[in-house]
This record gives structure tokens, C-alpha cells and sequence, in this order.
């Protein structure tokens, strides 16, 4: 893994250091993820249909987890699981 250091200016950019831009044009558009303490950039133009199903299955799994917190789930035993998944 290739590790440099960027700073934030009080305009909030960053510059991407200088080797890890060399295949990226100038005019490239990102996806900006934060995960946590994670910023995840990937440039748009390598953007696929797998990244797509991939950013649904988190804002659903996001949403869900909200309503974990909020105590809006369905609690059931083991032997009624098998029922109440065929439910959806």
C-alpha cells in the first residue's frame, strides 16, 4: 500500500499527491465514501454496475442499521425464523 500525506486548505481542497494521479485526467469527477474515519475517493469513470449494487446495499444496510438503533425490528426465535423470512 502507497501511503502519502495531503493537507486540507480553509477552502476545504486537497490535492491528490502527485503519484496517485498519473492515470487520472484532469477534469475527473469522484465519489466521495466516509466510512467512520474512512474518505475513500474513486474516480467516477471507473464507476461499474458492481459499484452501484454496491452503493445500494449500503445506504439500505445504513438505513437499517438506523432502525436497529431505533429498536424498530422484529424480533423472533429460531423456530419461527424460517416462517417469517418467507414472509418477505
Amino acid at each position: 500500500m502507497d501511503i502519502e500525506i495531503a493537507k486540507m486548505s480553509s477552502k476545504g481542497q486537497v490535492v491528490i499527491p502527485q503519484k496517485f494521479r498519473a492515470d487520472l485526467d484532469e477534469d475527473e469527477s469522484f465519489l466521495v465514501f466516509k466510512n467512520n474515519e474512512q474518505i475513500i475517493l474513486k474516480p467516477a469513470s471507473k464507476m461499474d454496475k458492481q459499484l452501484s449494487e454496491d452503493l445500494e446495499f449500503a445506504k439500505r444496510t445504513e438505513e437499517s442499521y438506523k432502525r436497529i438503533e431505533k429498536g424498530e425490528f422484529l424480533s423472533v426465535d429460531s423456530d419461527n425464523l424460517l416462517d417469517e423470512m418467507n414472509k418477505w
